[in-house]
């Protein structure tokens, strides 16, 4: 029976709740968030379950007291500089750790130094640690480089993710901007508030699989605009208005284009499908017609990836450095 502890109670936070409740060989035995219209609630009355006696708290030590953890299941922020602090304090804790932080996922060429202080502390405490989820984590990185397994030559990778995001998250339709006017879209592109953060990350790690050292990677990001009113959203989106974003990264080794991630998410997108098209020997191509459900996909990944964290040496790890992260329903 592996023991878990739930950080962050957000509705990515609870639907992991929800999905753990219903899988053999895992029990949460304890849930953290400082927001205090949650702290102090039963953790199943908070995410539509029965009690399950596990009371919220706003701080790890309140949690854990007089209870034992294996991994702390963490949902809270994406970027890497505010999460070290929560990694620190699990790892002192003696916690394993699967985060959903989209720059913990491929953190060694972006932040070296960030990546090396959190490896060090996981090492000194004896725990292992990995940041996942469906993207970044798997489908535009860790699938399509084991993809390449049968491949004698890879010359190039190409990924496509194009979802409805009618179907996501709020806060994730809010992420790609869903429902803001041209102006509000540029501005807080501008700021950097408005964009799916991973591809960068992605890229890398396709790239540290393939031992392919990298000239540069770029990145662009445009507006989906919407040509009528949509209304299947968290709300109404005027023609007009931007109803999603796209986002294409691109990674280049001798001045060519090595590695291409197209990201378009949108309320109301049409030919949802993830597609890996690997140019090689032998050339590759593999579609998922519909897309895979982010929010459903990441929730079961984490899962997954308690298990998979248990067996590997201390440190910060990749999704490359894990077994294969299967479903499972008992240990």
């Amino acid at each position: 029976m592996l023991r878990i502890v739930q950080v962050g109670l957000g509705p990515l936070g609870q639907k992991v709740v929800q999905f753990a409740l219903e899988r053999k060989g895992l029990k949460i035995v304890a849930a953290v968030d400082p927001d205090p219209a949650k702290a102090g609630r039963d953790l199943g009355d908070l995410c539509g379950s029965e009690p399950l006696g596990v009371p919220v708290c706003d701080n790890l030590r309140s949690a854990l007291k007089g209870r034992k953890a294996d991994v702390a299941l963490v949902t809270t922020v994406s970027d890497l500089e505010t999460i070290e602090k929560q990694i620190a304090e699990l790892a002192q804790a003696g916690l394993r750790i699967v985060s959903t932080c989209e720059e913990l996922s491929f953190p060694w060429e972006k932040e070296p130094r960030l990546a090396g202080r959190i490896d060090r502390i996981c090492r000194k405490h004896g725990v292992a640690c990995v940041g996942t989820g469906v993207n970044p984590g798997f489908l535009m990185d860790y699938l399509p480089s084991v993809l390449t397994s049968v491949c004698q030559e890879v010359r190039r990778v190409r990924v496509t993710r194009i979802q409805d995001a009618s179907v996501r998250r709020v806060p994730f339709q809010q992420k790609i901007g869903a429902g803001l006017t041209r102006a509000e879209f540029r501005k807080k592109a501008r700021e950097g508030t408005l964009r799916h953060v991973g591809l960068v990350e992605s890229m890398q790690m396709i790239a540290r699989a393939l031992d392919w050292s990298l000239d540069r990677t770029a990145e662009s990001l445009k507006p989906i605009i919407a040509e009528r009113r949509t209304t299947s959203g968290h709300t109404i989106i005027e023609a007009g208005m931007a109803r999603g974003v796209e986002q294409i990264g691109r990674a280049y080794v001798g001045g060519r284009e090595v590695i291409r991630l197209t990201f378009r998410a949108a309320v109301g997108e049409k030919g949802a499908r993830d597609t890996i098209e690997i140019d090689g020997i032998p050339t590759l191509r593999s579609t998922i017609p519909g897309g895979v459900n982010g929010d459903v996909a990441t929730c079961a990944l984490v899962l997954n990836a308690a298990r998979a964290i248990t067996k590997v040496s201390p440190g910060l790890k990749t999704m490359l450095d894990l077994p294969a992260p299967t479903f499972f329903v008992a240990d």
